[in-house]
């Protein structure tokens, strides 16, 4: 039944120019996502807003996930759509004691990012977006999502199982 609320679309290869597109960076690290991609690891983007009610509820699962996986097979990313209100987002990161880094963007920037990358609309958050270990776009989804399903799909789709 919950596999229902993931709808995975595996896709061709994702444009260049939304692999490569910059944000800004909440902290350390790259403002592109190709800085994050490939690496041996699997990359979940979790799109979120600091109003959010379900990005409230759920960030604290993937802190988890990304603790748990990081060193080893995979990692979160994740990307604010609170525009110029870094504040808001900081104080979420904070909240929440998001270890995972971040990237900002406004909600129309972070909807067209969406929709080059997977071709779909985008409509609310949160928002997630699964890339294999090679940095190809394996899965989107809007809506909240358990890591127990995300945990199934990358062992479904990693080479060796």
């Amino acid at each position: 039944m919950h596999r229902r609320l993931l709808v995975f679309v595996l896709l061709l290869a994702a444009s260049s120019f939304a692999r490569s597109a910059e944000l800004d960076a909440l902290g350390p690290g790259s403002a592109a996502l190709d800085g994050y991609l490939g690496k041996g690891k699997w990359l979940i983007v979790m799109l979120w807003a600091s109003d959010c009610a379900a990005c409230n509820r759920e960030v604290y699962q993937y802190v988890d996930f990304h603790e748990f996986h990081h060193d080893s097979d995979a990692r979160v990313l994740g990307v604010s759509l609170d525009g110029s209100d870094q504040l808001a987002a900081r104080k979420f990161i904070e909240k929440h004691r998001v270890s995972f880094p971040n990237l900002i963007a406004d909600f129309d920037q972070g909807s067209r990012w969406f929709e080059s990358l997977t071709g779909q609309q985008f409509w609310g958050t949160p928002g997630f977006l699964i890339f294999d270990q090679t940095g190809e776009l394996r899965a989107q989804q809007i809506g909240a999502v358990p890591v127990n399903l995300i945990e199934d799909f990358i062992a479904q789709n990693t080479a060796g199982n």
